[in-house]
C-alpha cells in the first residue's frame, strides 16, 4: 500500500527552488517576447495595449497572422495570480499565428489588489473584447494560474455571455491549478487571501463544465507532484461530468519549459490547442 501525505505545502507548490538553474527565468522569456512583438509591430501585425476594462492593467496585445485570421486564441499568463504581465509571453503566440490564428494576450490586476474572483471577471472581459475584434472559433490557453483562469471560462458559472461560450472550441490548461483549496495551506495565501467560500466558488475542479466543453490538461513530466495531480484532477472529474477531456504529460519538461511548444506551429501542444 502506498500512502501519500504532504507535509510541506509551500515546497509542494514551489517551482523555482525545484528546477535546476531556475534563476534563468523569467529573464529567459523577455528577449524572445520583445523580439516577436517588434517583428510583428514592424509588419503592422501587432496591436498593443488595447484597453478591455477600467483598471490600469486591463490591457491586451493582439497579434495577427499575415492573412485574415481563421480564429482567435487567448493566452492567459501565470504567476500565481500575483506576478508578471502580458509582455513576458508574446513569443508564445508564434505557433498559432503562423497557423493562421490571431492571438490575444491580456494582463490583469494582480493580488492582493484584487481577489481571484475579480481576476476571473477581468479575464472574461478580456476574452469578450478580443472576440469582438476577431471572428471565428475561439481557443483558450493558460499556464499555471492562467490554466486555472482559462478553464474557469468554461465552468458552469463562467462570466462569459452565452454567445461567447458558443464560440469556444477548446481549452488547453497548461500546468493549471484547478483546485484552489491546497493553495490556502501555503504562505502565499497571505497575499492571495483565498477563503473556503472563494475556493469552492472559483475552483474549476469543484464546478461543472459547460455543456460541450473540450479541455486538454497538459503538464510537464518533470513538474512537482502537485501539478501532476492537479492536471489529472480536472481531466478526470470533468470527464465524469460530460466534458470531452484529455490528459497529457510531456516528458522532460518542467514548469517553466512546458509552455515552449506554443512558439512552434508544429509542436503537439500547439496542434492540441488548434485541433478541430
Amino acid at each position: 500500500m502506498f500512502e501519500r501525505r504532504i507535509a510541506d505545502w509551500d515546497d509542494a507548490y514551489a517551482n523555482g527552488p525545484n528546477i535546476p538553474n531556475s534563476d534563468r527565468w523569467p529573464a529567459l522569456w523577455i528577449e524572445p517576447a520583445r523580439d516577436f512583438r517588434d517583428r510583428l509591430a514592424a509588419a503592422s501585425r501587432a496591436r498593443l495595449d488595447i484597453s478591455y476594462g477600467q483598471r490600469e492593467r486591463n490591457r491586451l496585445d493582439l497579434f495577427l497572422p499575415d492573412k485574415a485570421p481563421i480564429g482567435l486564441v487567448v493566452f492567459v499568463h501565470g504567476g500565481y495570480w500575483m506576478r508578471f504581465d502580458k509582455s513576458f509571453w508574446s513569443h508564445l503566440a508564434a505557433g498559432p499565428v503562423e497557423s493562421g490564428y490571431a492571438v490575444a494576450m491580456p494582463s490583469y490586476t494582480l493580488c492582493p489588489e484584487i481577489r481571484i474572483a475579480g481576476i476571473v471577471e477581468e479575464i472574461g472581459a478580456a476574452v469578450e473584447a478580443a472576440a469582438q475584434m476577431v471572428g471565428g472559433p475561439v481557443m483558450l490557453a493558460g499556464h499555471s494560474a492562467g490554466g486555472h483562469l482559462a478553464s474557469r471560462m468554461v465552468s458552469a458559472t463562467t462570466p462569459l455571455a452565452a454567445e461567447m461560450r458558443a464560440r469556444i472550441r477548446r481549452v488547453v490548461s497548461i500546468s493549471g491549478v484547478h483546485d484552489l483549496r491546497p493553495i490556502m495551506r501555503t504562505a502565499m495565501n497571505g497575499t492571495l487571501g483565498i477563503g473556503e467560500a472563494e475556493a469552492l466558488a472559483e475552483s474549476p475542479a469543484l464546478l461543472r463544465p459547460l455543456e460541450g466543453a473540450r479541455v486538454t490538461c497538459w503538464v510537464g513530466g518533470g513538474e512537482r507532484a502537485e501539478f501532476l495531480r492537479q492536471n489529472a484532477l480536472l481531466a478526470n472529474i470533468w470527464a465524469g461530468l460530460g466534458a470531452a477531456t484529455s490528459e497529457v504529460v510531456e516528458p522532460d519538461k518542467h514548469h517553466f519549459s512546458v509552455i515552449d511548444g506554443l512558439a512552434d506551429p508544429a509542436h503537439p501542444l500547439t496542434r492540441a490547442l488548434l485541433a478541430e
